[in-house]
């Protein structure tokens, strides 16, 4: 039998190949964006306990109540902004699920959906998926920000949603008061939804503050926001994430999400409920991650990589188009074989995997492992 693939193009992503290829080199692991640290030894004990306590059934669909009850507290305190914990908060199995329920929920055969690029690679595959249409919005480099009269000229009336991802993964570019207002200006007379990534909501840098798209109305009214309990509190590993929505949206995405997992883990879902309980979880993550890239980046000095500090997220690009013209995957390859240290290439973040020679490094790790990388990096002439 031929097998006709919906997703003929998407092989394995490159997050699992360069993580494989770091395990069988014992390279250090800057490729996958996860912590290379333990989780709140305050919050294990909180998952024990609720599992102690029987809290092992399945949850509801849209999440255990006291999770989407204190989620919409702390949504409050730090946003300003109010949704309703019954009918526009869903919890669910990692900001993956959110982004694929919502592209689901909305996305109809035909339909056109507006990416920035280099983009993340979950949301082209689930576009197809549903029928849908990817349309690639280049970023404006050196900075990453969005070039508003391409987004504007890329609108046709089959536009029916615009993702998008702040901070941004891979560049670390935040959303700025303007990007929002053009965005809504862009949208509020059509029929075109919006969703937004927002995983690194709380790793931002230099005393820059996180914009969701929440936070301007007419946003609000149109877009899932897709959040990441994991990526917050260094457990991405429990896959736990949440959804805000407009009831009428929100409405839309539990359908689908109810067929994609159903529910997420019962006790991970009360441990993280009285976790948000102190707010200095979650607002010091700032600081915690600052001094990791600053550590990273200052040492990132002493090599031959030209670099912008990340403005948020636990990544740090680096540019070498001035010392070699060696593909960006050929070389992040390499330097995982002959130096062992793994990055990732970034043209895979993009459709025509345009190489710009940048690669992405997650500094979201030990301090001795990052001091390691980098003493690696400074005493190694990759490009001799």
């Amino acid at each position: 039998m031929i097998f006709d693939s919906k997703l003929p193009d998407v092989g394995t992503t490159i997050f699992t190949i360069m993580s494989k290829l770091a395990s069988d080199f014992g390279a250090i692991n800057l490729s996958q964006g996860f912590p290379g640290f333990k989780g709140d030894p305050k919050l294990m004990d909180l998952v024990y306990h609720y599992m102690n306590e029987g809290k092992n059934q399945y949850a509801p669909m849209s999440g255990v109540p006291v999770l989407r009850e204190r989620l919409v507290s702390k949504t409050k305190k730090v946003h300003g902004v109010e949704y309703d914990s019954e009918k526009e908060v869903t919890i669910v199995s990692g900001a993956t699920d959110a982004i694929f329920s919502a592209i689901t929920a909305v996305v109809k055969p035909g339909a056109e959906v507006i990416l920035l690029e280099p983009a993340y690679d979950s949301y082209a595959p689930g576009i197809i998926l549903a029928g849908g249409i990817p349309v690639f919005v280049p970023l404006k480099l050196p900075d990453f920000s969005v070039d508003w009269q391409k987004v504007q000229e890329a609108i046709t009336d089959k536009t029916r949603l615009i993702v998008v991802n702040t901070p941004h993964n891979p560049s670390g570019y935040m959303w700025t008061q303007d990007d929002l207002n053009q965005l809504a200006l862009l949208i509020q007379n059509k029929e075109i939804y919006v969703v937004s990534d927002e995983v690194y909501e709380h790793i931002t840098f230099d005393g820059r503050v996180h914009l969701s798209l929440m936070t301007h109305p007419v946003l609000k009214e149109r877009t899932f926001i897709c959040g990441s309990f994991g990526k917050t509190f260094h457990v991405t590993g429990w896959k736990i994430g949440f959804c805000f929505g407009p009831g009428e949206l929100t409405k839309e995405f539990r359908k689908v999400h109810q067929f994609v997992t159903f529910s997420t883990a019962t006790p991970l879902q009360y441990a993280i409920a009285d976790y948000l309980e102190e707010e200095n979880h979650y607002l010091n993550l700032p600081k915690f991650y600052q001094k990791k890239r600053d550590l990273f980046c200052e040492g990132l000095k002493s090599t031959d990589f030209q670099l912008t500090p990340a403005q948020g997220s636990f990544f740090q690009q680096v540019n070498y188009g001035h010392l070699s013209q060696e593909s960006d995957m050929d070389l992040a390859v390499r330097m995982t074989k002959e130096i062992g240290i793994a990055s990732i290439p970034i043209s895979v973040f993009f459709k025509n995997k345009d190489d710009h020679k940048i690669l992405r490094f997650c500094f979201a790790k030990e301090d001795e492992e990052l001091i390691k990388a980098i003493e690696i990096l400074q005493k190694t002439n990759i490009f001799k």
